[in-house]
């Protein structure tokens, strides 16, 4: 159903890979709030990936691939992205993470910090740099929003989610700073939305996924949220409904970060003896 909430507003979804991504499915409700969008995305991430089908699912949406670690390809992002629009922009999806350690099996412990710091400079810093690009050319409208996927390993330990759990905490705090100087700028939100562990190609090839999520839905009182869960959520948050929520990491995991147990999880334990 659609309540028209993003009707003429204008944004870039980053990060839409396939049908499971989130970015993916964030597209398409925003499109069917009304919403006209630019998708991009690495460029080895575009030829991996379907990206173009979801672009004629959206109204024919301009594809434009752009390194996020660099400075020119956001310049030319924008760019284009104005130039489509015939404007500025209101609305912004980063979903992107990226971990090499992970994907070449390096332990925590073990890390190898050059892999590392493309790590943080891929899923952390690179929103920074499209805020700093956005705020180099004056690229948002008035009371745009902007949001980040996180995730609660930024604030707990989960162990194998490794150096992605110091990217998230990098993420929010970049979050949170630059979400000041934009608010105060032009009131401008910032915010991450940290979402349920959900099966996207990414999340599930993190070592143990699926024992853990199901660990999650016996933790949350609500469940899980689902991928089209959190994009609904992101469509309020780019609304004009929430325009003085800022600089905010905002739970959407049915209830998982603040519970302390669950009966389901005691029984569980308690069978396992």
């Amino acid at each position: 159903m659609s309540y028209n909430l993003l009707k003429g507003k204008k944004g870039i979804i980053f990060g839409a890979l396939d049908e499971k991504s989130i970015a993916w499915k964030t597209a398409l409700r925003c499109f069917e709030e009304g919403a006209q969008i630019v998708l991009t995305n690495a460029p080895v991430a575009l030829r991996m990936g379907e990206i173009n089908k979801l672009a004629a699912a959206c109204g024919s949406a301009p594809v434009i691939g752009a390194d996020v670690t660099s400075m020119d390809d956001l310049k030319n992002l924008f760019e284009k992205s104005m130039e489509h629009f015939g404007g500025k922009i209101d609305f912004i999806l980063h979903s992107i993470g990226m971990s090499l350690n992970v994907r070449k099996g390096k332990h925590y412990t073990e890390m190898n910090y050059e892999w590392n710091q493309k790590t943080l400079d891929i899923s952390s810093m690179s929103l920074h740099k499209v805020l700093r690009t956005a705020w180099d050319m004056d690229a948002l409208n008035e009371s745009a929003s902007v949001v980040a996927l996180t995730y609660i390993a930024a604030q707990r330990v989960f162990p194998d989610y490794n150096e992605m759990a110091d990217a998230k905490a990098l993420l929010e705090s970049v979050t949170r700073m630059f979400g000041y100087y934009y608010g105060v700028k032009k009131k401008v939100r910032v915010n991450t939305i940290s979402q349920s562990p959900t099966r996207t190609t990414a999340g599930s090839g993190v070592k143990g996924f699926d024992g853990f999520i199901n660990y999650a839905e016996k933790m949350s009182p609500l469940g899980n949220a689902s991928g089209e869960d959190c994009a609904n959520f992101c469509v309020v948050m780019f609304s004009d409904l929430t325009k003085m929520v800022t600089m905010q990491n905002l739970f959407h995991d049915g209830g998982f970060s603040f519970t302390g147990v669950t009966q389901a999880v005691i029984e569980q334990m308690t069978d396992a003896k």
